[in-house]
Parts: C-alpha cells; structure tokens; sequence
C-alpha cells in the first residue's frame, strides 16, 4: 500500500576539504554579538565577512603590506538533525596556503588546510547534546604572516526533556488562563506557556492534555505555536454533548504562547493541563521501546486482576520491567479504559504524590476509550492511577518509551531546521494520499524515513485520526521490521500483529490519538486496523525524536 515520505528538499553545498580533529586554537579576537536565535524560522545562521576580525601574527608583514590584505571568511550553519549543524566557510584570499581550525564550541577541533583565492569548505558536526553553542572558525596565513577569525553562535534544533507536575494552565469553564467564556466557533484561545507554572521562557515546546466539553455541535480542536499560520491538522473530533481529551506535544511560540482552535459549529469550553516541555538546557533525552502491555486489570496483569474500584487507584512499577531502566525520569504511555460503569476520569501521576485535580481521560458508562499521557515517575519508579468515577472500571496501560539522563534522542518539530510542525502526512480520504480505507484486520505500512540526512530516527509524534468507522474496533501501531522496497517488488510476510492498542472506536466516531511511534529498522512504521470494518487514517506530524 502506498505512502507519503517524510522528506522535506534542501540544497546542500558540499566541497573542499574534510576535517579531522585537532587541538584547539589559541584565545580569538572579540566579535560583535549575533544572536544565536537567528535561524528559528530560516534553519540557517549567517556570519557575514564584515564580522572578520583580522590580526597580524607574531613577526607579520602588518596590516598596511601587500600581502593577502583582504583576507577573510563568512560562515554559514544549516541546521539538519535535533543535535546537528552542516557549516559552510567562504574564505576570501590571496592564492596562498591556508591553515582552517573550527572550534565547534563543545570542546571538539577539526582542521583542514587550502589553498586559494576563493575558498569554500563544508564540514557536518553532531553535538552531544542539545543545547547553544558559538562555532570559532580561525584561517590562518602564515606565509603572510596574518590570521583571519570568524564566529557562528548556533542553537540546535533539538531539546531535552523536563517532566513537571500535572498542573491547570487553562479551563475557560472557571475563567483559569483565560476568560470564563466558551471559545467561540471557528476561534482560538491563546495559553501562556513560558512562565506558567515551572515552565520557562526558554521552552522550546509543551506536552499538554487537551480537553473539548460542553459542546453543542461536532467540530475539532487544533493546537499549534502562537504566531504561526493556522495547520490543517487537527489534534481532537467531538460531537454535541461529547467530552474529549487528547495529549498534545506542540511547539511554543515566540511570544510564549499556544494557540488552541475550536473548529466547531458551535462554542466549546476547553482545558490544557501542562505535565512536561522541551528545552535546550534539560537533560532528558528519549528512548523508545515496541509497546509493551504494563497492566491489564481484566487478567490481572501488572496489577490485581478485577476492577480498579471507584475514587480507588493502583499503583504500578515501571522501571524495571520492559527495558525501563531505573533512574528514568517520566514515562511515555497509551492509557485505555474498558468496560467503565459510569461516567468518570482517569488521573495519572507520580507515586508518592497526592492525586492532582487534573485528569487525563474521560469516559461514558460502557465506553473503551484511550489517551496518550506522559508522567513524571516517583522515587520508587512507579505511577499512580485513579479512577475519579464512583463506579469500578478496568484499566490497560502500555508503555511506548521513557525519559533520562542516559537516553540521547532529542525533540525537535523542524526538518532541516524549517519549522514543519504540525504537518498533514496522510489523509485517505484524499488526494494525494489517496490509496483507499485501510481494509479489516490489515495494516498500512508507512515510510517515515529522512531521505535528506539518512539518519535513523528514534520516534515520531504523530496524530492520529481514524475516520470513517462502520463498527467497533481498535488501532495498533508499531515499527515494521521490512523496508519500503521489500513491499514494492516483494511480498514480505505479513509482521507479527501488535498485542497492544493506540486508539479504540465505535461505528460512526471520528477517534484521535497521539501516537509517539517507534520505526522499524529501515523507518517504516505500521499502522494496524485491528478490527472487522475497512476505515480511513488521518496522520498528523508534531515532531519527531533524534538521536544525532
């Protein structure tokens, strides 16, 4: 079955000399401040020859002889993963030998020599984590007896992980983080994020749950940065009467701020609980794993089998078991309840907490429904769930990843450093996905590659919407260990079918889900119809997890 790449176009200069490590160049010259933020919306930063500091070296010629007088060097970054830089030097000089050291600002050389009126190098750096960084870029002439020295502040694309405590950022039913008032149909209520709570301004981006209530008529939320244009993506569907939430991972605007759209017929009340956010100074990375079933109450795996009784919580282990080490610091997981006897709310938080006053899931009598979340794990490594209903529900949790020090992938939203986030990928009810429902009990295998770095890819956050249901049923998504060319001019056999679940749905509802989907070894990424009616797949891009 047919699928949309994740590929974005870049021209890339390549030439000159590559660079081996070397020991770093003596103390430089001071330069005019640039500011590092330059490329947030270019995926470029520049330093121009005007910002050349020219110096005489020990027993030089002077600035006023012959020799070489208008040596100098621009620099030019291109962001292209979470933690890398492509650097391009443009050197200006007499036909002369050239020494080139770039101090790459994390403690790593590289050099290279040139000859050359015009020069132009290009070099590709990985830095070892995220974070802002000044690249030093010194030309040295020695016949000449002059050195040229340029610098290039750069600010990775990518950011760390910080779990923070479930906390209310926005309810416009009590007028918390914006007016008490409906947000009115086709219109958006903006949410301070830099400065809310313990979030900082220097947030890169936010893990909220979302939540649409009191609603009237069908319609869709949209979260997406403040200040950007309004994407056609939708992170939740809902129709009259119907109270949903879904977890958003979406990037901060300039001004600090998120932007949620209510794309309904009518007004709506919405909620954001905040229980993370990315930032270049953080130190947790992101390790995926194949989901894996924690707790299932029906058999009594992970947790006493039966129900989890009304206002009653479990309590369940998470580093340990799964490939979740200790010392992980939050938890990334796919919370489902089933077989609920009233209408509630599940809440999950850290062991050895009390239960906060936000919820992650709502649900009806009777529905099975799920809902992504991400939580801070207590001392001991375990999460707390609780039911909010005065009635009993069984309850299934899967794990799909984890947070810490010693995982290494970063989030980023930008793909060769131009902010793509959130980004329609597939639509199959359209062109130019156009390939057909997804038919009962099959799967659609989807290429997530990134043909312009080649860079394996930790995991992708995705939305997730499936449309079009004539029956009950449930999604699965996993990585396929196939390549897209096996399935083009072969007939691989069919992957091992997932035991755990992304999204559950009955006839006629339109059901979104974020999804934070690991690929299979060639970034294949298999979404399964786990059910006996054909449906439709709408598939969001928010970002994805770098490990370079």
């Amino acid at each position: 079955m047919r699928s949309r790449r994740l590929v974005v176009s870049a021209a890339v200069v390549a030439a000159g000399a590559g660079l081996v490590p070397g020991p770093a160049q003596a103390a430089v010259p001071a330069l005019p401040a640039v500011s590092a933020a330059a490329a947030d919306y270019t995926g470029t930063f520049h330093s121009p020859h005007e910002r050349t500091v020219r110096t005489v070296l020990p027993g030089g010629a002077g600035e006023d002889a012959t020799g070489n007088p208008d040596l100098a060097l621009a620099l030019m970054g291109e962001i292209t993963t979470a933690r890398g830089l492509d650097l391009g030097i443009n050197i200006a000089s007499a036909d002369a030998p050239l020494d080139v050291t770039i101090d790459w600002g994390d403690g790593t050389t590289g050099k290279a020599t040139a000859t050359g009126a015009a020069v132009l190098l290009h070099n590709k750096h990985a830095y070892p984590r995220p974070g802002e960084y000044t690249v030093t870029v010194t030309v040295v002439d020695s016949a000449n007896g002059v050195q040229a020295v340029n610098t290039l502040p750069f600010a990775t694309a990518g950011s760390f992980f910080v779990p923070h405590a479930p906390l209310r950022l926005l309810d416009t039913r009590s007028g918390t983080g914006a007016a008490k008032a409906k947000v009115g149909p086709y219109s958006s209520v903006r949410v301070k994020i830099a400065g809310a709570g313990k979030v900082p301004a220097t947030a890169t981006a936010v893990v909220l749950n979302v939540t649409v209530t009191n609603t009237t008529a069908g319609g869709h939320v949209s979260a997406y940065p403040a200040g950007r244009a309004r994407p056609e993506s939708s992170n939740m569907n809902y129709t009259a009467g119907q109270t949903v939430p879904n977890m958003v991972i979406v990037p901060v605007g300039r001004d600090g701020y998120v932007e949620l759209y209510n794309g309904g017929w009518n007004a709506a009340d919405l909620i954001a609980d905040v229980t993370g956010y990315f930032d270049r100074s953080a130190s947790d990375g992101y390790t995926a794993l194949n989901p894996v079933r924690f707790v299932d109450t029906r058999e009594g795996n992970g947790a006493p089998r039966g129900q989890v009784a009304g206002q009653g919580a479990i309590g369940v282990q998470i580093t340990g078991r799964g490939g979740v080490p200790a010392g992980a610091t939050a938890v990334a997981l796919n919370v489902t309840v089933t077989n609920p006897r009233e209408a509630g709310h599940l809440t999950v938080f850290p062991s050895g907490q009390a239960a906060p006053t936000t919820s992650n899931l709502n649900f009806t009598a009777g529905q099975t429904v799920a809902n992504s979340v991400i939580v801070p794990l207590g001392p001991d490594g375990k999460i707390n769930v609780r039911n909010g209903a005065w009635a009993g529900t069984d309850v299934i949790v899967d794990v799909v990843g984890y947070y810490g020090a010693g995982s290494k992938a970063a989030f980023t939203s930008t793909i060769r450093g131009i902010p793509s986030s959130p980004w329609r990928l597939h639509d199959s009810r359209r062109a130019p996905a156009n390939v057909w429902p997804c038919l009962a009990g099959g799967y659609m295998p989807m290429d997530l590659r990134d043909w312009n770095t080649n860079m394996p890819v930790e995991a992708h956050v995705l939305n997730v919407t499936v449309t079009g249901t004539t029956g009950p049923g449930h999604l699965s998504v996993a990585p396929d260990p196939y390549s897209m060319d096996d399935y083009r001019y072969g007939r691989p056999p069919m992957p091992p079918r997932p035991a755990s679940s992304t999204l559950n749905w009955t006839a006629g509802k339109d059901v979104p889900n974020l999804v934070q989907a690991k690929p299979g070894p060639h970034g294949v990424v298999d979404f399964w119809n786990q059910s006996s009616r054909e449906v439709h797949y709408v598939i969001d891009w928010f970002g994805r997890y770098d490990a370079y």
